[in-house]
């Protein structure tokens, strides 16, 4: 009975080291399910490696057949609660997520353990349906080797320091591999646009943006530290000198200090037209201006902003430059999109008659008393320039203060005469409105300001945190100019990116510490920093060298390299011949090499023979290496050791399917330093 029942008991257990290295495999999965799927389900999947580990060796596990569909049930109207249907990426991996968590709780076999495996698996393709970005497919790269060791750990057992081989086996394999999984990357013809893909339906990201702007709306981005766009300056590494402001979206409806932009944006106009004033106009590019080119990468958000430093001068492929010096794409940016586009410190714009009368129009609910404060720079100054400087002096001596948590405002009076605390959209908007009330054509503009620069990467890397908005002016002899009333209240702003004037103003005990103050100046600290560039420059790498590798690209590729593109199924053909011939190079050589290690040992075993044969016991060549070893020992009592254990060595090397790593080396040794001695 005992001897029946063995067999069993070995296939109804799961040793630990492969349920650890399985378990750790899975929890590199998890990033992109709980920054995508309802946090119940990888809550659950947790949960159920945590009851494996401590049922396993009480060898309790999840029998029942009818509590399994039973829990399958619950899952089905959990996942259409939390999704609205059980079609669609997420609701279909939340399902296999519920399966797996089953799986873990029920699998008790070699053959469970297998299936486990290949569903680990499963989830890690899963994964990156789910997110393409460089944290997440190194988290399931992980989770993939992991799972190989995993496979490797169960088949060789649980021998003692058996630990580390697996790992070392699984490296060998991916490497042996990567040259087959470059060649295809490279040439495999292209079917879609590249590896960055988007099969559920897109959430538009948090960027602060959209046609209206009310306060606190960009002060809730304060803490965020999402990616909004990267940007580089081709032909030069160097930090571009001055503040830099990036466009977005222009606003011209004024409501107070809520502002909208056109519901729908115009394009620009080509054609000039002179001022209503009849003042002259400008060119449309002053000759003196200097231009900016920079190469964007921007993160998808879901709607039609772009951006770029100061005014626009043209549009890109696939977006219009809009009314207002902006470009906004043609479709909504659901994906990563890179543009180059060419900007100018000046405007170079005209007014229009339109524009004019449209960049002057206030609400008939403006209190008298706001009023009155626009009408006494009017009647102190005489020009716009002078009313300008006097409503930033207001700004700056009347107690204004900057901060993230301003709290509501009933009113623009409110906000001017009585509490004075805001954040960048209370004093842009609120600027802009006492311009048009002191005749001064303003508007509101939305974008980012700053950014960090990284200097491995030379590339500034600008987050949401970074939204910003200032206000332009309309000046005879300028144009639109300008004007950042935020920099009257808060000094340092606009040379600093938003993380660290906010350090900066906390160290002064300007503004009240944040919870998260202390980690921000860690990770800004001299290691961190470089540790911190190095991720943002590789991340920056993957987003622009590898996820955009699409059909143009390969084709620019293969032109470069003198592999004209005859057509998809000629480039199938040719990667199908050269993977053939690299995978015949890569076992003939590993046959070479086997039989060479088999050569040494037979050569080394037959000069061992012949020192034997020298002491007066020569070999039979009918008699295996055993039974000549205990014959020579009995013969040579002396080297009776030596023998015995050079004829196990030489076993070993000859038949074991896997000798240990240097063995061959000690047998040449062993055999060398046996002495023939008379």
């Amino acid at each position: 009975m005992s001897k029946s029942s063995n067999p069993i008991k070995r296939d109804t257990s799961i040793p630990r080291r492969p349920l650890l290295w399985m378990a750790a495999a899975l929890l590199f999965t998890l990033p992109p399910f709980f920054d995508s799927l309802a946090i119940w389900v990888p809550s659950l999947f947790l949960l159920s490696l945590a009851l494996k580990f401590w049922m396993e060796p009480r060898g309790y596990r999840l029998r029942s057949i009818v509590l399994k569909l039973l829990l399958v049930a619950a899952a089905l109207p959990t996942v259409f609660s939390s999704y609205g249907s059980v079609r669609g990426v997420e609701a279909g991996i939340s399902l296999l997520v519920v399966l797996m968590s089953l799986k873990i709780l029920e699998a008790h076999t070699a053959r469970e353990f297998r299936v486990m495996v290949l569903i680990g698996w499963m989830l890690c393709l899963c994964g990156f349906f789910l997110s393409q970005d460089f944290t997440t497919a190194l988290c399931l790269l992980i989770a993939f080797a992991l799972l190989v060791v995993a496979l490797i750990q169960f088949h060789r057992g649980a021998a003692p320091g058996a630990v580390w081989p697996p790992v070392g086996t699984t490296c060998k394999l991916l490497l042996q591999a990567s040259p087959l999984v470059v060649l295809f990357f490279l040439l495999f013809p292209r079917i879609n646009a590249g590896l960055r893909f988007e099969l559920r339906p897109f959430r538009a990201a948090n960027t602060g943006f959209s046609d209206r702007l009310s306060p606190g709306s960009i002060a809730a981005l304060a803490n965020s530290s999402e990616i909004a766009f990267r940007a580089e300056f081709p032909g030069s590494s160097a930090r571009p000198s001055g503040p830099m402001y990036w466009r977005g979206i222009v606003m011209w409806r004024c409501n107070g200090m809520e502002w909208r932009a056109p519901y729908e944006p115009r394009r620009k106009s080509p054609s000039t037209t002179r001022d209503i004033a009849g003042t002259g106009g400008l060119p449309v590019q002053s000759p003196n201006a200097k231009e900016i080119q920079q190469r964007i990468t921007l993160s998808a958000h879901g709607a039609r902003w772009m951006f770029a430093l100061d005014h626009p001068i043209k549009s890109v492929p696939g977006a219009m430059l809009a009314r207002g010096d902006y470009l906004s794409s043609l479709q909504p940016i659901r994906k990563a999109r890179r543009y180059e586009v060419v900007s100018s410190e000046s405007s170079g714009n005209e007014i229009t008659s339109k524009e004019r009368a449209e960049s002057l129009e206030v609400p008939a609910s403006i209190s008298p008393a706001v009023r009155d404060l626009a009408q006494s720079w009017t009647v102190q100054n005489r020009d716009s320039r002078g009313v300008v400087n006097s409503a930033l002096q207001f700004f700056r001596t009347q107690g204004f203060s900057y901060s993230l948590t301003p709290g509501e405002y009933d009113d623009l009076e409110e906000f001017l005469f009585r509490r004075r605390v805001g954040f960048c959209e209370h004093y842009a908007t609120s600027f802009a409105t006492l311009m048009r009330l002191a005749g001064i054509p303003a508007r509101v503009v939305v974008g980012y300001l700053g950014g960090e620069y990284n200097d491995l990467g030379h590339f500034f890397l600008v987050r949401q945190a970074d939204t910003h908005a200032w206000c332009e002016i309309w000046l005879p002899e300028k144009g639109w100019t300008r004007v950042d009333p935020t920099a009257a209240v808060a000094p340092g702003r606009a040379s600093l990116d938003f993380t660290s004037f906010l350090e900066t103003r906390i160290a002064s005990g300007q503004m009240g510490a944040r919870q998260n103050t202390l980690i921000a100046r860690l990770l800004r600290s001299g290691v961190f920093t470089n540790v911190r560039f190095i991720w943002q420059t590789l991340s920056y790498e993957w987003d622009t060298r590898l996820l955009p590798f699409d059909a143009d690209v390969q084709d620019v590729l293969l032109t470069s390299m003198g592999i004209a593109s005859r057509g998809s199924i000629f480039l199938a053909l040719e990667i199908l011949l050269v993977a053939i011939a690299l995978l015949a190079i890569y076992f003939a050589w590993m046959q070479l090499r086997t039989r060479s290690r088999v050569d040494r040992v037979k050569a080394l075993y037959e000069y061992f023979c012949r020192k034997i044969a020298r002491l007066g016991v020569p070999r039979d060549p009918c008699e295996g290496p055993l039974d000549f070893a205990r014959r020579a020992a009995q013969s040579l009592p002396n080297e009776s050791n030596r023998i015995r254990q050079i004829a196990d060595t030489y076993v070993l090397l000859r038949y074991a399917p896997q000798p240990a790593p240097g063995m061959l080396d000690r047998f040449a040794k062993e055999v060398n330093a046996f002495a023939v001695r008379r």
